[in-house]
């Protein structure tokens, strides 16, 4: 019988998000025979207290699991550390992991995609990570899942054997990086990635991710992903710490399970095309990026 990897869920100060994603984790088909583990983070101000022990009182309530498991920290960690810290301390013991964070709407099939994935790929090195969330792609001939570069962060799982690969020193992953690699790792310059390593590295963000991303990629890894989505983030509403307000990134939850997992671990070349397209064009026509820019201004 397949051990289910347990679930990580981590939260900090907005109940209604946390409400909501807990709501869909449970709808899951999976979900009552699953371990939850909800790490809570401290708050950063006394003025995030009172939100905090809100989303902490609502975990308290949580069933529908095999078992529920809270972690609260006393003082704030930040994202970044609570996850590199959560991940890892599951990882050692249940050699596997399946993340959440507190903004992420699942399909009933979710966790069914990621079990039979990470039992699928279990001894192939190559294949790093498993992503839930894809972006609304106009190729609607791509199969079920495919493999392709980046690793996504809006659910998304991986194994011990993955995860020890993991270099949270963004210097040596800079140091690491051919100016081919930066274009490649960047998806041909669609998308800020490159960037963000070098917002990382002066302090103006504070992402675990585009560590975790530039470690997969150093490492010659692939990620494996739905063509259809199994996750909606709801966090683009202004109300994360990390997020901005917008709409881009919106998708329809798939509501079938996935039943196919390729079996060549190479990119797919037509996915990869696909998603560079989204990227190049995601934001619109000059108009369109005016009327976004205004709209968040106003916001």
């Amino acid at each position: 019988m397949q051990i289910l990897a347990p679930i990580a869920l981590f939260v900090y100060n907005r109940p209604d998000h946390t409400r909501r994603t807990i709501n869909h984790l449970q709808k899951n088909l999976l979900a009552e025979d699953s371990r939850l583990f909800i790490f809570s983070d401290g708050a950063k101000t006394a003025a995030d207290q009172a939100k905090v022990n809100e989303v902490r009182a609502l975990i308290k309530e949580t069933d529908g699991f095999k078992s529920v498991k809270i972690i609260e920290s006393q003082e704030n960690q930040g994202l970044a550390n609570a996850i590199i810290s959560g991940v890892s301390q599951l990882v050692k013991e249940y050699g596997k992991v399946i993340v959440f964070e507190d903004d992420l709407l699942s399909s009933p099939f979710t966790l069914n995609y990621f079990n039979d994935a990470l039992q699928h790929y279990i001894n192939e090195e190559k294949v790093m990570h498993i992503g839930a969330y894809m972006y609304p792609l106009a190729d609607k001939n791509l199969p079920e899942t495919f493999f392709y570069r980046a690793a996504t962060s809006w659910g998304w799982a991986t194994w011990n054997r993955a995860w020890k690969n993991f270099n949270p020193d963004i210097d040596n992953l800079i140091s690491q990086f051919s100016k081919t690699q930066i274009g490649q790792f960047s998806i041909e310059g669609t998308m800020n990635f490159w960037k963000q390593m070098q917002e990382f590295k002066s302090g103006k963000n504070n992402s675990w991710a585009i560590r975790w991303y530039a470690s997969v990629f150093l490492k010659g890894g692939l990620t494996l992903n739905p063509s259809k989505s199994l996750i909606h983030n709801i966090g683009h509403d202004g109300s994360g710490v990390h997020s901005n307000k917008e709409d881009i990134y919106q998708v329809n939850v798939a509501q079938q399970p996935v039943q196919f997992f390729p079996s060549e671990i190479t990119e797919n070349v037509e996915a990869y095309t696909a998603i560079k397209q989204f990227l190049r064009n995601r934001k619109g026509n000059l108009l369109q990026r005016i009327q976004r820019f205004v709209t968040k201004k106003l916001s």
